[in-house]
């Protein structure tokens, strides 16, 4: 029994490694239908250097929003050479005093400072912050569905690059997911432990009320 058990996880194991060196690449086609692993792969001969290339990342940021931050991503939909890679890259700009607020993804992320100095930190799932003032050319990694945030707090603007190991890894903001979707208030109420004027205040910042 145990030999046959080996038998196929050898063959499990060979079928995977033969998959994932199939094709070089798979760049996605967006006209097709986004399946359990990523889109379906343009056909080859169509592509030149540009589809390997993102240029996003250039140039300076306007930031209007609340929280003072502006977020430039370059997951598969916005970048679709990524498509099947486990990669995925965005640019994070803060104003003076700017947030990311607390969010989580599917994947885990890694950070580089390129400008300014912000705070960034996560929160394990026994409620313990892991903090730390970052400084310019300061890396910082973010484990696997940690919720996490980053807050500027030098004197002037502040960027970084963040790499997550997924092409789509997907954002889910925290307060987002409370006050700015379908959930109704009085369960937002129960389960924030908020009361319902200060859950009516956040609705109506989201827009949900």
């Amino acid at each position: 029994m145990n030999y046959l058990l080996l038998i196929f996880s050898t063959f499990s194991l060979l079928v995977s490694i033969s998959r994932a060196i199939e094709v070089d690449f798979c760049v996605a086609d967006r006209n097709l239908p986004r399946g359990p692993e990523g889109y379906a792969c343009r056909n080859p001969t169509t592509l030149t250097t540009d589809d390997f290339v993102y240029t996003g990342f250039r140039g300076s940021r306007t930031i209007t929003n609340v929280p003072g931050n502006n977020v430039t991503l370059a997951f598969v939909d916005q970048f679709p050479a990524l498509n099947g890679l486990g990669i995925s890259m965005a640019r994070l700009d803060f104003g003076i005093g700017g947030v990311i607020p607390v969010h989580s993804h599917r994947t885990s992320e890694v950070l580089i400072v390129s400008r300014g100095s912000i705070i960034a930190g996560f929160i394990d799932t026994n409620n313990t912050a892991y903090y730390r003032r970052l400084e310019v050319g300061d890396v910082m990694i973010f484990p696997q569905a940690m919720l996490h945030f980053q807050v500027n707090v030098g004197a002037t603007p502040a960027t970084a690059f963040v790499s997550l190991n997924g092409a789509n890894p997907a954002i889910q903001f925290t307060m987002n997911s409370l006050f700015g979707g379908n959930l109704p208030a009085n369960i937002a109420q129960q389960i924030t432990l908020l009361s319902n004027a200060e859950v009516m205040r956040m609705k109506r910042a989201f827009g949900t009320a």
